[in-house]
């Protein structure tokens, strides 16, 4: 019999947990800074506001991102370690119960009865709690919650995205800043979303389309909305 040759994988989906993260913070970087210059510099407000504005949007946003994301996968971080202290203790006290439900997950995946209590039997003979887990619950290592690194990934981005236009701030002309502003954020925004497709696996023109379209949706409403107010002041 010839010996299966094993060699490295490197699978997409490990990227999930950090990949989710530094696109949303990096996107809404850019997105809510733009725009929020737009808005103020489209009210007739002086360069040095616009400034101040983008400055104060880009640290609150940062810290805005790091609590949101630190709070909202720490509640799916409980709810896992909930889910599988239950499994925990029903392995304790109904061991063969939980046997045959996990040989009723693998029935239903297409492996005959019998199949399915042996698998199940010796899955549990090495790691109960494990099998049940990734099998039952879904819960696995490579998409388990972590708060920290969500927290820690979306507050680095969204500065580093908010960077760039305040960056179009400080180089453009006044009268010229919006029209600078928007368009050097568009072209941002289509190459996060073109690096954040490649590092997906996904299609890069789809994703690039996709990002660009809000943002550019996000600025001008933005803008319409500084114009109006700055024109009734």
């Amino acid at each position: 019999m010839r010996a299966v040759t094993r060699h490295p994988e490197a699978h997409l989906v490990s990227r999930i947990g950090w990949l989710r993260a530094a696109v949303l913070g990096a996107n809404d970087g850019i997105v809510s800074t733009a725009s929020l210059i737009v808005g103020v510099a489209a009210a007739a407000a002086t360069p040095s506001d616009v400034l101040i504005a983008g400055v104060a949007g880009l640290v609150a946003g940062a810290m805005s991102m790091a609590a949101g994301e630190y709070v909202s996968v720490s509640s799916q971080s409980d709810t896992e370690q909930a889910d599988l202290a239950r499994e925990r203790a029903e392995l304790r006290d109904n061991p063969a119960f939980e046997l045959a439900e996990l040989a009723e997950v693998y029935v239903g995946r297409g492996l005959d009865r019998d199949l399915a209590e042996q698998v199940a039997r010796q899955l549990m003979a090495k790691d109960a709690l494990g099998a049940h887990a990734r099998d039952e619950l879904g819960i696995s290592e490579v998409t388990t919650a972590r708060p920290v690194q969500a927290a820690l990934t979306s507050a680095a981005t969204f500065a580093v995205g908010a960077a760039m236009p305040l960056l179009m701030v400080l180089v453009s002309p006044a009268n010229m800043l919006i029209p600078a502003v928007s368009a050097a954020s568009l072209g941002f925004l289509a190459l996060l979303g073109a690096i954040g497709a490649q590092a997906g696996g996904a299609n890069v023109l789809r994703g690039t389309a996709r990002v660009t379209f809000w943002g550019a949706f996000a600025m001008a409403l933005t803008a319409g909305i500084g114009a109006l107010f700055g024109t009734s002041v």
